[in-house]
């Protein structure tokens, strides 16, 4: 969104990703959990504080502040510009960011507290995000209604115990009916290039990638930009 910058997690090559992406500054990190792959970037935040005035708003469950806290708990009391300056916001239902409504969505990510997010534009649109989920309970695929896109966790063709296979995300897709659908956190048995083909996925369907940039504008359909391949 033009003028406000979100990050969902910061996983372990956010500095990568930053650098990628040409990002300079984040007005607040959401986190879906505690996983190492999905905190463990936290202490490069601290080149996004630099320059802010006030701390950094960070929204979480219960369970994944405490991990956080116990992970660094230099950075939850820390006042000096030149690290991590966080602002611990506690996940209790919807929040707004700006002219952006954030809904939490909790799934089921065995033994861990896990949120995906739904994420209501001014433009009308909305899209959500799923990023490790195995199951979907009933109660939080109401939340899940007219997405214009969902993302959403496809890690690869065979059953896993923590996540959902592609069998079981495009069940889910085909449930909750978003006008369009992106797999992510996809395994190594996965090549996108050449995914569409090998999954025979339907058309609406598709696999997420780095770099790719996602357009809304009101009364019009999602804008998909791919990045150009290697």
């Amino acid at each position: 969104m033009p003028g406000l910058s979100v990050l969902v997690d910061s996983g372990p090559d956010l500095r990568q990703q930053a650098l990628r992406e040409d990002l300079h500054t984040i007005d607040a990190v959401l986190y879906t959990h505690s996983h190492l792959d999905h905190v463990a970037g936290f202490d490069e935040l601290r080149a996004f504080c630099w320059h802010r005035e006030d701390p950094l708003p960070l929204h979480a469950g219960p369970e994944t502040l405490e991990a956080l806290t116990r992970m660094f708990p230099w950075a939850m009391s820390n006042t000096s510009p030149n690290y991590v300056r966080p602002a611990p916001r506690l996940i209790e239902g919807p929040f707004k960011l700006g002219d952006l409504a954030v809904t939490p969505v909790p799934v089921v990510h065995p033994s861990v507290e896990t949120f995906g997010f739904r994420f209501d534009l001014p433009t009308g649109q909305a899209l959500a995000y799923l990023s490790d989920v195995k199951e979907i309970p009933p109660s939080s695929l109401s939340l899940l209604e007219g997405l214009e896109v969902l993302i959403i966790d496809a890690l690869r063709p065979k059953p896993h115990l923590t996540h959902m296979n592609v069998e079981e995300s495009l069940a889910a897709i085909a449930r909750i009916q978003p006008a369009r659908a992106l797999l992510t956190h996809l395994a190594h048995e996965i090549d996108y290039r050449s995914a569409a083909n090998d999954l025979d996925l339907p058309e609406a369907v598709t696999v997420a990638c780095d770099g790719l940039r996602l357009s809304f504008k009101s009364g019009e359909p999602c804008a998909m930009v791919a990045p150009p391949s290697p």
